[in-house]
């Protein structure tokens, strides 16, 4: 974190540093408080389609308060976004005020999912399934895919032949859906004090940050960007190994997310040709080391989460194309 804030400018620096560290200070708060919820009655765990942490017997308040949270924060945020895109519509290097008022009230959410945790303990995670929380924040990364094709490319500096109206959809609309999944996400989970639930609040703490950057030129600072990008590989690696130890699925985890990296992210930051040479043998290499003692025969497991992400930028590239001509079509 502290290498990519020494390639920004002196003053975004200063807003993505104490973001960072306030996402650490929160994340230990969540770690505190969680430390008051081991007395918790939870059921068995059931299998990897089954979230553990939720009530064995939830009641009416216990789901209420956790979708009126939702629903409030998610309100307030998108409203946020509509009143910058509406009247700020400027970048600058500091903080706009409604910058200042998106950081004060998302970490008043914060508070008040804690106190909710601590409360009523149950999250969205008693209605709804554990892959749509999932799947929130791979849309996400599908479409900073779509929305960076024209800048970085899609493979290999490879531009896929999107249209400018498609991704200046995306482009436009992005902060509604990127709140949803931030928010959604930070919802689902109750604020628990496990590993695998600090380190994905950290990452939901980070995204927070941005969504309230908007309109700012911390929001758009790449080296900050491709941060969040790759630290789902971080995330989904640690977890992986907390959940099913050395032998389970983590390489295919962080194996998967740091292909999309070599093959997509991190030609969009500047690095010399020699640079992207040297951290792609750097990874082939290690692919090799891990599959080895692994097994060659496992090393699909490497493909399979950068041929869905791709998958998933054409579909929503025809979709959003469809969806385009069709408003076109009404509006004339």
């Amino acid at each position: 974190m502290l290498s990519v804030l020494n390639n920004v400018r002196p003053s975004t620096r200063r807003v993505l540093l104490w973001g960072a560290v306030a996402s650490a200070l929160l994340t230990a708060g969540v770690w505190l408080l969680g430390q008051r919820l081991h007395g918790v009655t939870l059921l068995p765990d059931q299998g990897a389609s089954w979230y553990y942490w939720k009530l064995s017997d939830p009641t009416f308040w216990t789901r209420a308060s956790a979708w009126l949270g939702y629903a409030a924060h998610q309100l307030v945020s998108w409203g946020l976004i509509y009143h910058a895109q509406t009247r700020v519509r400027r970048y600058t290097s500091g903080l706009h005020r409604l910058n200042v008022a998106a950081l004060a009230l998302n970490a008043g959410f914060i508070a008040l999912h804690a106190l909710q945790t601590q409360l009523f303990y149950d999250s969205l995670a008693q209605d709804v399934s554990i892959f749509s929380s999932q799947g929130s924040v791979v849309l996400l990364l599908v479409v900073v895919l779509l929305m960076e094709n024209r800048r970085r490319g899609l493979l290999l500096t490879w531009r896929a032949p999107i249209s400018a109206e498609v991704v200046g959809f995306a482009r436009r609309y992005h902060g509604y859906l990127f709140s949803w999944a931030a928010i959604y996400t930070f919802w689902y989970h109750p604020m628990e004090s496990s590993s695998g639930h600090l380190i994905g609040f950290f990452y939901m703490f980070l995204l927070l940050v941005q969504s309230s950057l908007m309109f700012t030129a911390a929001h758009t600072n790449r080296w900050w960007t491709l941060t969040l990008e790759v630290l789902v590989a971080v995330h989904g690696t640690l977890v992986a190994v907390m959940n099913s130890g050395p032998g389970g699925a983590w390489p295919m985890f962080l194996f998967g997310f740091v292909a999309v990296f070599v093959l997509t992210q991190m030609h969009g930051v500047g690095l010399s040709t020699a640079a992207r040479w040297w951290i792609g043998g750097v990874v082939v290499v290690a692919v090799l080391g891990v599959y080895s003692w692994r097994g060659f025969g496992r090393i699909d497991e490497v493909a399979r989460i950068p041929v869905i992400e791709y998958l998933l930028v054409a579909v929503l590239a025809l979709l959003l194309w469809a969806g385009v001509r069709l408003a076109g079509l009404v509006r004339r």
